[in-house]
């Protein structure tokens, strides 16, 4: 929320390094006035109360670099953190025929009260990284504020997790397991919980034990969310 989409270049300089060899075409899109639409319905941003039709906006990328630049329309992400994170969950709820698989950091869907938006029930390859003490999107849900103004109430990040893991058909416990403390400066540990199985879409977790509304140091999240992506495509 409230950055552009050349701030967000400026952060992915290690997922751009690796673009031509992964054959991968980056897009940033700018926000209507640095937001966006998402399912927030209590957003006070601009975006939201002259309602942007985000769809439209997004579908007609999608029909522009496949035209201008030949990508595989069967092969879009969706990524962002913050209200890029809310609008991949948009992306991911609405559209999930025209995106393969999402990604949300430090973001939580809406509570039933607050969602405007209308999903669609298809399950698809999701991938979430919030951190436990972030003041802004609160890891065990509540209600959020933007700039002091409150943008309604979101889940936990568990309950999250569970919604899309519980789409993708999972039951039980996720695969946990422990990341290296690549960087001990950032005093974050990262642990994943994964749900993965033949047949179904992978659906992740990312917890950052520490971690506030920010990057964690131990890993790249732009790359390891675009290892994320091209895991989902196998055996497509």
């Amino acid at each position: 929320s409230g950055r552009t989409g050349m701030g967000m270049a400026r952060t992915a300089t290690n997922l751009q390094a690796i673009a031509s060899k992964e054959n991968l075409v980056i897009v940033y899109p700018n926000g209507y006035q640095n937001f966006w639409n998402e399912c927030r319905r209590y957003s006070t941003a601009a975006a939201n109360t002259e309602n942007i039709n985000e769809q439209a906006f997004f579908e007609g990328m999608i029909e522009y670099f496949q035209s201008r630049h030949k990508i595989d329309a069967k092969k879009v992400f969706a990524a962002g953190m913050s209200g890029g994170g809310h609008m991949a969950y948009k992306l991911g709820l609405t559209m999930p025929d025209r995106f393969h698989a999402i990604g949300s950091i430090i973001a939580n869907l809406p509570d039933s009260a607050s969602m405007d938006c209308v999903a669609s029930g298809k399950p698809l390859p999701v991938i979430i990284i919030n951190g436990t003490d972030d003041q802004t999107n609160p890891y065990n849900g509540g209600e959020m504020f933007v700039n002091n103004s409150s943008f309604g109430v979101v889940l936990s990040t568990e309950k999250s997790f569970a919604y899309w893991s519980g789409l993708a058909g999972y039951k039980g416990s996720p695969k946990k397991k422990l990341l290296p403390d690549t960087d001990k400066a950032d005093k974050k540990r990262i642990e994943s919980y994964t749900f993965s199985s033949k047949g179904k879409p992978e659906v992740t977790l990312l917890k950052v034990v520490g971690g506030h509304h920010d990057y964690p140091g131990d890993i790249d999240v732009f790359v390891y969310t675009w290892e994320f992506f091209k895991r989902s495509l196998k055996g497509k």
